[in-house]
């Protein structure tokens, strides 16, 4: 069991608990997350959907503040539902937690703003601080995942056509070496390390980042800049 802790990693305006919803088909998957859920302290289950219909209906309902939620589910895949829970409600961030280790899925999932894309695979233990560390702006990935992302951005990088009409937003040298160290799967933690700066510095170096390109999530700006040629990734 995870051990709570108040570090430079939380957010500020965190709440005393993080209101978590988890949208499976799989009963039995639900209640297995419930009983992590229920041996943390900070973390509390406030409801479950168990389509993308439902997903989407509760989420406005129940307003949590992280959504576990599955890619293929009935009604409406869990890649629809967040994209339009992400327009509705733009602070919720959402954790995709599904079996399916397609790039394609991984990439569409990206694009609706998911935060993270862990497979089921992963020690059950690992989802309450994968929850805590997407509510604090970071990213989280599967490994074997990870290493699909970083194939797709060099195959993008590589079949990019003209350049757009409008220039891109700039960034300062210091947000390319920080997006560049995103590309690669590292947290703001080890951002802060190899770049001897506070985890706060990266936080808001990420936060300027996402305002200049217009975008909801850190996955979703280095896709941007691999597709605008801001970023090339060998």
């Amino acid at each position: 069991m995870s051990t709570k802790r108040k570090d430079q990693s939380d957010e500020v305006d965190r709440p005393d608990k993080l209101r978590v919803m988890v949208a499976d088909d799989h009963a039995l998957f639900r209640r297995g997350l419930q009983m992590v859920l229920d041996q943390e302290d900070d973390l509390e289950l406030v409801g479950e959907a168990s389509d993308g219909v439902e997903a989407v209906e509760k989420a406005q309902e129940l307003m949590p503040d992280v959504i576990l939620m599955d890619v293929r589910m009935p009604k409406r895949s869990g890649i629809e539902a967040a994209g339009e829970i992400r327009d509705l409600l733009p602070h919720v961030k959402i954790l995709m937690l599904t079996i399916s280790d397609e790039e394609a899925d991984l990439y569409e999932a990206i694009k609706a703003g998911a935060s993270g894309y862990l497979l089921k695979e992963i020690p059950i233990e690992e989802v309450a601080d994968a929850i805590r560390s997407v509510w604090a702006g970071q990213s989280r990935i599967s490994p074997s995942m990870a290493s699909k992302l970083l194939s797709e951005f060099a195959a993008m990088s590589k079949s990019t056509g003209e350049r757009p009409q409008v220039p891109s937003p700039r960034l300062t040298e210091r947000e390319m070496e920080v997006l560049k160290l995103v590309a690669k799967g590292k947290n703001n933690r080890d951002i802060a390390r190899e770049l001897y700066i506070s985890e706060n510095t990266v936080k808001n170096h990420i936060r300027n980042i996402l305002e200049k390109l217009h975008l909801h999530s850190r996955m979703e700006a280095v896709v941007y800049a691999v597709r605008e040629k801001l970023l090339e990734i060998t």
